[in-house]
């Protein structure tokens, strides 16, 4: 059996619980997908777009109605090692990949206030872009559980607000594109043990900037800190970061000093006095 027949088979038997059945009920209980949607799947080069292409592959050969999918790869300036084990994983997964290149690395390399936030932008703006010329109304990404509670304590502690990392969302710039989520639900942990199972390897983080984090984590970005925090209260608590996800499910309005609607805040203060 092809090595590629293999990953397949470990995502719908080995890890059916804690892969396959959690991407097929994010699609379904967050209405991610609908037939005859077009589709494109950002590929970045890591472990979890790589997965989501796979998942997306068998949900477009299992699934109950037609949709159509393209597998993306922006190249914003790699350097040729990314590049190229982009390129072998895609071929080692059976994926049709396109890659289309871009230079936003070589516009933000002089920037010395907030690159990664200008990067950011630029990348996902040239994806939005790409989605468009090809006609697709969905773009996909690879965020998974651990990125929605990370997010959301980074958003709490840094951001001042309560916000999460929402399963799907509409561009606000480009009109009738959809941004969706379908690994909402699997743990990172899970995507770990089956690139582990699978003896696969991908890259960390193909930033020219940060070219060491390609093979270690240097500890000293926020979201890191956010995953040792996770780490440390699920030693007393093994529920507390399913629980912070339960929570933004669970608002109670009537216990919060304030809420933000289309940029518009309300004081509970305006309604204090009002009679049930």
């Amino acid at each position: 059996m092809e090595k590629y027949r293999e990953i397949e088979k470990s995502i719908i038997k080995k890890f059916r619980k804690d892969i396959w059945s959690k991407f097929v009920k994010a699609v379904n209980e967050y209405e991610l997908i609908q037939e005859n949607d077009k589709i494109m799947v950002c590929i970045s080069g890591g472990k979890d777009s790589f997965l989501l292409a796979k998942c997306m592959e068998e949900l477009k050969r299992h699934g109950k109605f037609p949709f159509e999918v393209h597998y993306v790869c922006m190249d914003p300036g790699y350097n040729p090692m990314n590049r190229e084990m982009i390129e072998k994983n895609a071929k080692l997964l059976n994926i049709p990949l396109e890659i289309f290149e871009s230079d936003i690395f070589d516009i933000v390399s002089d920037i010395e206030k907030s690159p990664c936030y200008l990067c950011a932008r630029m990348r996902r703006g040239c994806l939005y872009g790409k989605a468009k010329e090809l006609g697709c109304n969905k773009i996909a990404l690879g965020h998974h559980f651990n990125d929605v509670i990370e997010t959301t304590l980074l958003s709490l502690f840094y951001g001042s607000e309560i916000k999460t990392m929402m399963p799907k969302l509409h561009s606000e710039n480009f009109e009738g594109l959809e941004l969706i989520r379908p690994l909402y639900l699997i743990r990172e942990e899970a995507v770990l043990a089956w690139k582990k199972y699978n003896e696969l390897e991908f890259i960390n983080c193909a930033c020219r900037f940060t070219e060491n984090c390609s093979i270690v984590d240097d500890g000293t970005s926020k979201r890191l800190e956010m995953k040792k925090l996770i780490r440390s209260l699920k030693e007393q608590n093994p529920n507390v970061d399913y629980n912070i996800y339960k929570a933004l499910d669970n608002v109670n309005l009537n216990c919060v000093l304030g809420v933000k609607k289309k940029g518009e805040y309300e004081s509970f203060l305006e309604h204090y006095d009002e009679k049930e």
